[in-house]
């Protein structure tokens, strides 16, 4: 199976386009990408609808530098944790806050809190 591809449902996929296309700016994450053997995560919220691969939204390389911008669907299919570990989606990650707040949480923290 490509990992690429399993990150990503169709579900959303289309919600990270719809949210592409909106007028808003402020969107609610649609998915949690994480490394289980590391500290990286990413909270997306829209995807460049020229470039399915160019996705937006809180990165977090646990650094304690979070920051909102684009990033590499690709790329982050590739990386691989301590343990050999790829990138997972969490299957459990539900929220009804916009990116917003988990923006100023990370601020505040130093990391993505979700």
């Amino acid at each position: 199976m490509n990992i690429q591809n399993s990150l990503l449902s169709l579900t959303d996929q289309v919600q990270l386009l719809v949210n592409a296309l909106a007028d808003e700016q402020d969107h609610v994450p649609v998915v949690k990408l994480f490394l289980p053997d590391g500290a990286a995560t990413w909270l997306i919220t829209e995807v460049d609808p020229d470039d399915p691969d160019r996705l937006f939204g809180l990165c977090d390389l646990g650094l304690g530098f979070p920051e909102l911008g684009f990033v590499s669907l690709a790329e982050i299919s590739s990386v691989k944790g301590r343990l050999g570990l790829h990138v997972e989606r969490d299957a459990h990650f539900v929220t009804d806050k916009p990116l917003s707040h988990f923006v100023e949480e990370a601020r505040i923290n130093g990391k993505i809190i979700a």
